[in-house]
């Protein structure tokens, strides 16, 4: 299942890899916030910001994998231990749903609880 294969990618190396082969050159990515990021080259730097404000990974995973085929649509729960620059640590947990077009991500949607 491609969709699985685009949500493995927990460690640096692999979800910068990831990212370059199964997101769209259009993908929009919506943060559970509602902030929306438009077009790969945008979505990749904001990636790479993110990578870097990791200090140490602890772990992380995929929980399940749900899909649509039907509708293009798959839905991965993960969760990663990081600690981020300037020593807070935290442990997440976010649903990702993911609009495919042919064997590329268009549209990726995140859930997760936003600290309030």
């Amino acid at each position: 299942m491609t969709g699985a294969l685009a949500l493995t990618g927990c460690g640096c190396s692999i979800l910068v890899e990831t990212f370059e082969q199964y997101y769209h050159e259009d993908v929009i990515m919506i943060e559970a916030t509602g902030e929306k990021r438009e077009g790969k080259a945008v979505n990749r730097e904001a990636e790479k910001k993110f990578l870097a404000s990791v200090q140490e990974w602890h772990g992380g995973g995929v929980v399940a994998i749900g899909s649509n085929e039907a509708e293009g649509v798959t839905m991965v729960e993960t969760w990663m231990d990081v600690t981020f620059q300037g020593g807070n640590r935290i442990k997440s947990e976010q649903i990702a749903r993911q609009t495919w077009q042919g064997d590329q991500i268009i549209e990726e949607r995140f859930y997760y609880n936003v600290p309030g």
